[in-house]
C-alpha cells in the first residue's frame, strides 16, 4: 500500500513538473522565448562569407590606384627606420630673408610715443643749429667758438673719403665729448642734445655722441638716408645704449662712443636694436620671418609693445631704466 501510494505520487509530481517550470517563472519563460526568436538569426549568421581583413597599405595603394598613379601604384605609411646609417647631410632649414636695415631687420613706423616728442623736438634745435652753422660759415667773425670747432671737426670729416669718413667721424666726436650722464648735467633722466649745445659744454652721453656724429656725416656730405639713429639694449651689461649706424657699400657700420674704431653689424652679438630714428621719424626694428619655398608669406613685423613709453636713456656708464614695452623684439 505504501509502495503503491509512493509511485502514485512520483508519477504526479513528475506530470505536474513541466506546468510548474512554464508557469511559476515568467522571467525564464521569456528567457527561453527569445532564445527562440534569436536561433533563427544565429543560424543566418553562420552562413554569411567569412570576414575580410586588410592593412593600411591596402587602402593607400588602392587610393592611389584611383586617384590615376598606375595599377601598381603602392604608397606605405611606415617611416625609416631609426637604426639606418647614412653619411647624407641633413636638409637645411630655409633661412629668413635678410632686412636691409641694419643688423639685418626690417622697419615700420612706431606708434606715436614719447620718442616721437623728443625726435620733433630735436629736429627743431637742429634747424636752429643749421642756421647758426650757415651764418658761422658767411661770416667766422661771429661765430660762437663752440660752433667754430663743431665746424672743424666736420671739415676734417670732410677730407676723408670711403670707410675713413666714418671712422674720422666716430674717432673726432668721441674725442671731443667727455661722457657725463643727463641727470648729473642737466639734473633730469634723459634729455637730447643737438651738436652745439653739446660742444658748448662738451659733455654728453650715447645719444649726444650718435646725435652729433649724425649731423656731422650729413654736413660732410655723406648721404643722410644712410644714417641712423639706433637706441637699443646692450644684453651683456643689462643696460641701454644709442649708438649711429651708417650704411656704406650695401653694408651696415656702427659708430659707437664707447670704441674708437667702426665695427660691421653682424660683430654687436649682445645689442638688441628697438628703434631707428632718422629724416622718416621713429621707426620699430622688427625680425623677419622665415620665407618657406613655394610660400606667398611676405616678411612681417614681429609684435611689439611700444605703448606710451618713452626711452629712458640710461646706456653702459649711467643709469638703468628699461626698454619701453615689457618685451623686446626677437632677433
Amino acid at each position: 500500500m505504501k509502495s503503491r501510494t509512493f509511485a502514485s505520487l512520483a508519477v504526479v509530481a513528475m506530470a505536474a513538473l513541466p506546468i510548474a517550470l512554464c508557469t511559476a517563472s515568467p522571467a525564464l519563460a521569456a528567457e527561453t522565448s527569445l532564445l527562440g526568436e534569436l536561433a533563427p538569426a544565429a543560424d543566418a549568421a553562420a552562413n554569411r562569407p567569412p570576414a575580410t581583413f586588410f592593412t593600411i597599405n591596402d587602402v593607400l595603394a588602392k587610393l592611389d590606384r584611383q586617384r590615376g598613379r598606375g595599377p601598381g601604384a603602392i604608397r606605405t605609411a611606415a617611416i625609416a627606420p631609426t637604426n639606418t646609417a647614412t653619411d647624407a647631410l641633413p636638409a637645411s632649414k630655409p633661412l629668413p630673408p635678410a632686412g636691409p636695415e641694419p643688423f639685418g631687420l626690417f622697419t615700420f613706423r612706431a606708434p606715436e610715443n614719447g620718442l616721437w616728442r623728443k625726435w620733433r623736438n630735436l629736429e627743431s634745435d637742429l634747424a636752429r643749429e643749421q642756421a647758426v652753422l650757415t651764418q658761422c660759415r658767411a661770416n667766422a667773425d661771429t661765430c660762437p667758438s663752440h660752433a667754430v670747432q663743431f665746424l672743424r671737426l666736420i671739415g676734417t670729416v670732410k677730407l676723408k673719403s670711403g670707410r675713413d669718413r666714418l671712422d674720422e667721424a666716430n674717432r673726432a666726436v668721441n674725442q671731443a665729448i667727455r661722457y657725463m650722464s643727463d641727470f648729473a648735467q642737466h639734473g633730469e633722466a634723459d634729455r637730447w642734445t643737438a651738436p652745439l649745445a653739446t660742444f658748448a659744454t662738451g659733455k654728453g652721453d650715447c645719444e649726444d655722441y650718435a646725435i652729433a656724429k649724425y649731423v656731422a656725416l650729413s654736413e660732410a656730405g655723406f648721404p643722410r638716408e644712410d644714417l641712423r639713429l639706433v637706441l637699443g639694449r646692450d644684453r651683456a651689461i643689462l643696460q641701454d645704449h644709442a649708438v649711429l649706424a651708417a650704411r656704406f657699400e650695401g653694408r651696415w657700420l656702427i659708430l659707437d662712443s664707447r670704441k674708437s674704431d667702426v665695427t660691421d653689424d653682424s660683430n654687436s652679438a649682445t645689442f638688441t636694436p628697438m628703434f631707428a630714428l632718422d629724416q622718416r621719424g621713429v621707426q620699430l626694428f622688427a625680425a623677419p620671418y622665415a620665407r618657406l619655398p613655394g610660400s606667398d608669406l611676405e616678411a612681417a613685423p614681429a609684435a611689439a609693445d611700444a605703448g606710451d613709453a618713452d626711452w629712458t636713456g640710461s646706456d653702459a656708464i649711467g643709469g638703468s631704466g628699461a626698454l619701453p614695452g615689457s618685451r623686446p623684439l626677437l632677433m
